[in-house]
């Protein structure tokens, strides 16, 4: 398993992508702090996601798992989920089987107000 610091991107920007050690975010938002991580096994590759929510509100969670071709060539959503949690969740994509470079993308927002979103994308990796 491999976990990855992830940082906030704006909702309209393409996502942010950061280098660091292993660890989760430490940025608080209204909808929490993901701590998002790729995992490889035998039956393929998965993006997954941990999200505290800092509130009693639900919070609507995206994690996506995105790959892309070729250096400087878009982030291509692979597989991808999402769920209304509350509390302390663990959210997972469906796995795929690529090599290609990939990141994990995960895009929180209280449920009553998803204008609030914030993403939080992982550093690329093979």
């Amino acid at each position: 398993m491999t976990a990855l610091l992830a940082v906030p991107a704006t909702a309209s920007a393409a996502p942010a992508v950061a280098s660091g050690p292993v660890t989760c975010a430490t940025e608080t938002s209204f909808a929490g702090q993901p701590c998002a991580w790729q995992q490889r096994d035998g039956g393929g590759l998965a993006g997954l996601a941990r999200l505290t929510s800092t509130s009693a509100q639900p919070v609507l969670v995206k994690v996506e798992l995105k790959t892309q071709r070729a250096w400087g060539s878009p982030w291509l959503t692979v597989s991808s989920t999402t769920a209304l949690r509350t509390g302390t969740a663990s959210v997972s994509t469906p796995k795929v089987v690529t090599n290609e470079l990939s990141i994990v993308c995960v895009t929180t927002a209280p449920a009553l107000t998803p204008e609030q979103q914030t993403t939080f994308c992982t550093h690329p990796s093979a």
